[in-house]
């Protein structure tokens, strides 16, 4: 693979997952190679689209045959950091907490959850898949001997901030945010927001304009 440009735009980005995913299945699915035209069709996509995004990451495929699914899947899997081991916390042990804590995909992409804090001395105790949810005073030591990189806030939106300054004091540098507020934390530390509220409100307007389109009709 040759280098990658360093200016590559998080639209370009916010795609690779779902290459990855639907070259996985194509894997399973015993698919050896597909061409761009083939993909495209199969994501939603362009085949320039396609070629375009996938040219930011150097070579891939070749003229006349296409893609080999599985290293092109190897490729993105890298270019991701899917290879690479991720210790994370969850920060808020509540019904999304624990719904957080039972996805089964962490291991897939890279993520090891190691621990679970909260403040509700009701939770304190409890083990979500064999881990024990623990308080949140015991966060501090508990980031240093288990060597945590990244801290995922599933609080209410009141406290997210105070988690996420906690984090950020103990060198966390990355936080999978799922409060439905924005963060404030220095600028060597990535956040990636899931607002769930937004991600709703976007769905209310596309079934609002669908039935604006029927009632015109």
């Amino acid at each position: 693979m040759e280098k990658m440009r360093s200016n590559i735009s998080m639209a370009v980005i916010r795609r690779l997952p779902k290459y990855y995913r639907y070259l996985n299945d194509l894997v399973e699915k015993g698919v050896t190679r597909i061409s761009s035209m083939e993909f495209g069709r199969i994501l939603g996509f362009t085949a320039s689209q396609i070629r375009q995004d996938l040219n930011c990451f150097g070579g891939f495929g070749q003229q006349g045959y296409g893609y080999n699914v599985e290293e092109l899947r190897d490729e993105i899997a890298n270019i991701l950091g899917l290879n690479k081991t991720n210790n994370a916390i969850i920060v808020g042990a509540g019904n999304l907490g624990q719904a957080i804590a039972n996805y089964s995909g962490f291991r897939g992409s890279g993520f090891i959850l190691k621990g679970m804090f909260d403040i509700n001395p009701r939770l304190v105790g409890i083990s979500i898949r064999d881990i024990k949810i623990m308080d949140i005073d015991e966060m501090s030591e508990f980031i240093k001997k288990a060597d945590i990189n990244v801290g995922i806030i599933c609080t209410p939106k009141e406290g997210a901030q105070e988690v996420a300054d906690r984090l950020t004091g103990e060198r966390i540098k990355a936080i999978w945010n799922f409060a439905p507020t924005d963060l404030d934390v220095p600028e060597d530390v990535i956040v990636e927001n899931v607002h769930l509220s937004e991600s709703l409100m976007v769905l209310a307007y596309l079934m609002n304009q669908r039935e604006n389109a029927e009632d015109n009709k």
